[in-house]
């Protein structure tokens, strides 16, 4: 891998990027597994299939001007590639950039955010677009890179040897920024979501070649029990909340009821004048 990483999406295609779409892809088909409703959608990332474990009738997949590029010049390289070397990636249904969505408001029961909010321009205005777009009770699962980890570290004493002249390589993409998950929170927290839950993963150290991430395998276990905030990659799921809105059962009632009848109030009974005739 050369010193110049320029998209999230290339940096997938490289052993420590490919360990960490293997974990990413287990814990979204977990998560998704049981959210229900009608209407589903991805940013982002197509070689992450997160909606696949989903079972709502209506899933989509966008894709961003810039990603969607990246998409064609893929498939003009594999169109001159034999067949078994071809990489399989979703295809997108529609394009749209995460801070203009082309949906109405409370149109979305979940909202997938892969990494998309370390790939966009303004993560705020993406997280209050999602806001816009979901239901109430509506949830939202974000991916990211933790920049507090040992590959976060690395990448930060890379970069501080670029700006002090002395070179060296970019472990993790160049492009954007990586949003810690405490911060993530307190995001969500103000535009009114209630985090539900955030798992923590990829815990092997910040080598480049697969020999030496299998070699490590079994720190994975070991740091998601003594080091679990550590780790190298996270994923976060949190409900939208509205105040005042609740959810309506239904009437289990058949009949009316009747009106009860009307309170009998005593009337004190008087003496009758009598009038004398003089």
């Amino acid at each position: 891998m050369n010193s110049e990483i320029i998209s999230l999406h290339n940096w997938l295609t490289t052993p420590p990027g490919r360990y960490v779409l293997e974990w990413e892809q287990e814990r979204f088909d977990e998560l998704v597994a049981d959210r229900f409703g009608y209407h589903a959608l991805q940013l982002g990332m197509p070689r992450l299939v997160g909606l696949r474990a989903n079972r709502m009738p209506h899933r989509f997949l966008a894709l961003g001007q810039a990603q969607a590029m990246i998409l064609e010049r893929q498939a003009l390289a594999d169109s001159e590639q034999p067949d078994d070397s071809k990489e399989s990636l979703q295809k997108a249904d529609l394009h749209a950039e995460p801070e203009m969505l082309p949906f109405g408001e409370a149109s979305l029961d979940l909202v997938l955010l892969p990494h998309a909010l370390e790939d966009c321009t303004d993560p705020h205005a993406a997280l209050r677009e999602v806001e816009r777009v979901l239901v109430p009770e509506g949830q939202v699962v974000i991916s990211g890179l933790n920049p507090f980890s040992l590959w976060g570290i690395r990448q930060a004493r890379s970069r501080l040897h670029r700006r002090l002249g002395l070179g060296g390589a970019l472990y993790l993409p160049d492009k954007g920024e990586f949003i810690a998950p405490a911060r993530l929170r307190d995001w969500l927290r103000l535009l009114g979501f209630e985090l539900d839950s955030i798992s923590f993963g990829c815990y092997r150290p910040a080598v480049r070649s697969s020999h030496w991430l299998d070699t490590y395998a079994w720190m994975d276990a070991l740091g998601a029990r003594w080091w679990p905030i550590l780790g190298a990659a996270y994923v976060i799921v949190a409900t939208k909340r509205v105040q005042g809105v609740r959810l309506i059962g239904p009437s289990w009632r058949s009949a009316a009821q009747k009106a009860p009848a009307p309170s009998q109030v005593p009337v004190a009974h008087t003496q009758p004048h009598r009038f004398h005739q003089e």
